[in-house]
């Protein structure tokens, strides 16, 4: 019999729409069979995994429990941390990945999609560390498959876990300019303002050459002013030369083995303005905006708390609700901003459970 995790690793692989609510619903039975705290938590709300009939039934945790409970089937390949950067290291919220393979084939393939529809192979210049110099880091991995599977000999990180190496970057940045060679550039939106304020302190921008690109994956720890994904994408224009359509904006966290992107006329048919981008998940991930106080599904279109169904994170808990506001609209999400502790009622009954496992801690959420 093929085990739950090669049947999602061939849904990954080979996509069908029509079968996703089928196969999610197994993967919560298994998840409910297997992980103790989730099963726990249910049963908690009195829920039986035979009553769940639709997705829409199936009980949501907080990520932020990933920081209190283990939740996971057994022994990981993995452990991917939050960031942690303003708490101590018992406050990280922890991933188990049992089978690595799934995360890269999720990872890799939507970033084939959103970053390299045109199937270009370039140099690769990473402003965050990969997973070689940050092994807790699911960013740091992920950089790592992508240099692999669309980067060239040429690729360069010029990151460590505490700076990013400015000279470094931009001796990457200025051989590539002389070059006319199309480079891509991945990092969060605080490693980018570094580049930016070099080159303006030089008072020189550079012209990548057409094509080059550029992922900011979102993360403004370190910035006094912290950038917006619009900020990003037009600070990348003045100093870089790279066309707005191109700076795409990954929207991801630890908890969750699958990401969302900026959908632009570079790899789909939409074209706004960055900010007001729709962000297109992989098939094998489904949002639902819920009421944050009920927690009960919402009509797309209708603002709420987003909730994700992840297949890719079969090994540990699939259903997560975040603390992120968004609208959903078919297969994309608009993200509005952060809920307001006073208004997340639901997501806070929904760790209750887990905090009390193993003690008072604080309920402040790290990023990736």
């Amino acid at each position: 019999m093929t085990s739950i995790f090669d049947q999602v690793l061939s849904f990954i692989r080979d996509p069908r729409p029509d079968q996703f609510e089928n196969l999610a619903l197994e993967v919560f039975r298994y998840q409910f069979d297997h992980i103790g705290p989730y099963r726990e938590y249910c049963q908690s709300l009195g829920v039986a995994a035979d009553a769940i009939q639709s997705l829409d039934q199936v009980p949501t945790i907080s990520t932020i429990a990933f920081k209190y409970a283990e939740l996971t089937n057994g022994p990981a390949e993995r452990i991917f941390m939050t960031s942690g950067t303003s708490v101590g290291p018992g406050e990280r919220g922890r991933h188990f990945v049992p089978r690595l393979e799934i995360y890269r084939a999720s990872a890799t393939a939507h970033i084939r999609r959103m970053l390299f529809p045109d199937n270009r192979r370039m140099p690769i210049l990473a402003i965050h560390p990969t997973g070689e110099r940050m092994p807790e880091s699911s960013l740091g991995q992920m950089i790592s498959w992508c240099i692999e599977d669309f980067g060239t000999e040429r690729s360069v990180c010029a990151a460590t876990p505490k700076t990013v190496e400015i000279d470094r970057a931009l001796e990457f940045l200025k051989a590539a300019e002389r070059a006319g060679e199309p480079v891509c550039i991945l990092g969060t939106t605080a490693a980018a303002a570094r580049l930016f304020d070099a080159l303006r302190a030089e008072a020189k921008s550079l012209r990548l050459p057409p094509m080059s690109r550029l992922m900011d994956t979102g993360g403004a720890k370190g910035q006094a002013n912290p950038l917006d994904a619009s900020e990003v994408a037009a600070l990348a224009a003045r100093w870089l030369g790279i066309d707005a359509a191109l700076v795409i904006n990954e929207y991801g966290m630890t908890e969750m083995c699958s990401q969302f992107y900026d959908a632009t006329r570079f790899n789909s048919a939409f074209d706004a303005p960055a900010g007001t981008r729709l962000k297109i998940g992989p098939t094998w991930l489904r949002a639902i905006a819920r009421n944050p106080i009920t927690l009960s599904p919402l009509e797309n279109g209708q603002g709420g708390m987003l909730s994700y169904f992840d297949l890719a994170n079969v090994g540990s808990v699939s259903a997560l609700l975040t603390e992120d506001l968004g609208i959903v609209e078919g297969d994309g999400v608009r993200i509005i901003g952060r809920a307001p502790a006073s208004e997340a009622r639901g997501c806070a009954l929904g760790i209750e459970q887990f905090r009390d496992r193993n003690g008072p801690k604080s309920a402040a959420q790290v990023n990736r």
